[in-house]
């Protein structure tokens, strides 16, 4: 997979853009904070962010691709004031060549969620291959 990543400057775990020549694209579906085994929606937007992230994690991992292979990412916070916080989470995750990345406020999630995160990924090899 070759990626170009367009750094942005500061400290902002975004870049500009990604521009790649990869075979195949994923499309992940947005993602809350509800752990699957539970099937409860998690306290705070750490946990939220923390969960939705794991789960697009193990979502990646069932093709054998990792957050790496992610070329960009959009948030959806249902408050603004939580945007620092859900940074924090989100740039241990992303610790270079960082997505593309949108981060935005909207009315309201499903179950009253904090954050919904979808991204777009992309790849070489497809499962099987």
């Amino acid at each position: 997979m070759t990626k170009h990543i367009i750094k942005a400057e500061g400290s902002f775990p975004i870049s500009k853009a990604v521009l790649h020549n990869c075979k195949y694209t994923l499309e992940l579906s947005g993602q809350i904070g509800v752990a699957h085994i539970t099937d409860k929606l998690a306290d705070g937007i750490e946990n939220q962010t923390r969960i939705a992230l794991e789960n697009i994690k193990s979502i990646l991992k069932e093709i054998k691709w990792e957050l790496s292979n992610v070329v960009k990412i959009r948030v959806y916070l249902s408050d603004m004031k939580n945007y620092e916080k859900m940074n924090e989470i989100y740039a241990e995750y992303f610790t270079k060549n960082y997505p593309a990345r949108v981060a935005m406020a909207v009315k309201e999630l499903p179950r009253q969620a904090l954050v919904e995160i979808e991204c777009t990924a992309a790849g070489d090899r497809a499962v099987g291959e």
